[in-house]
C-alpha cells in the first residue's frame, strides 16, 4: 500500500485515525484525495464494527479527512467525521500516537510491521530533520 524509497519531504501533520472512536462510517475515505484511507474488515473480532485506517506512509497532511476547506473569511467549518475520530499528529509525535490509537486487543500486536513500524520511521526522520 505505501510507497517504495524513502519519503524526503514529510507533511506538517499526519492524519491518524483513533480506531475507539471510528464507526467505520467511510466519510472520510470517500474525501482523501491521495486513496490513503481504508476500511479495516470488522471480522477481526466478530462482534465488533470495521473502522477505518490511514496508511501514514502516504498521507500527505492535507486535512481534507477531518473538514473542508474553507474560505478563511468562512465562518461555517464543514467537519468531515462525525464522530471525531481523526487527529492530525506532527510526524515527531506519530509513532507514538499510533502505537496508542485503539481498537481491538491484539490488532496493533498482530500488525506492528504494517501500522507501527512506519509510523516509528516518519518520527525518526523527522527526528533527523529537526536537527
Amino acid at each position: 500500500m505505501a510507497k517504495s524509497g524513502k519519503r524526503k519531504k514529510l507533511p506538517k501533520l499526519i492524519a491518524v485515525i483513533n480506531a475507539d472512536n471510528c464507526t467505520g462510517c467511510e466519510s472520510c475515505l470517500e474525501v482523501c484525495p491521495v486513496d490513503c484511507i481504508a476500511k479495516v474488515p470488522g471480522d477481526y473480532i466478530p462482534t465488533l464494527q470495521s473502522w477505518c485506517e490511514i496508511d501514514i506512509e502516504r498521507c500527505v497532511g492535507c486535512e481534507v479527512c477531518v473538514h473542508v476547506p474553507t474560505k478563511k473569511s468562512d465562518p461555517y467549518e464543514l467537519v468531515v467525521c462525525p464522530w471525531d475520530a481523526i487527529e492530525l499528529i506532527p510526524p515527531i509525535e506519530v509513532a507514538q500516537y499510533v502505537a496508542q490509537k485503539g481498537g481491538p486487543e491484539n490488532y496493533i500486536h498482530d500488525n506492528w510491521e504494517r501500522v507501527v513500524e512506519p509510523a516509528i520511521q516518519m518520527s525518526t526522520l523527522a527526528a533527523e530533520q529537526a536537527t
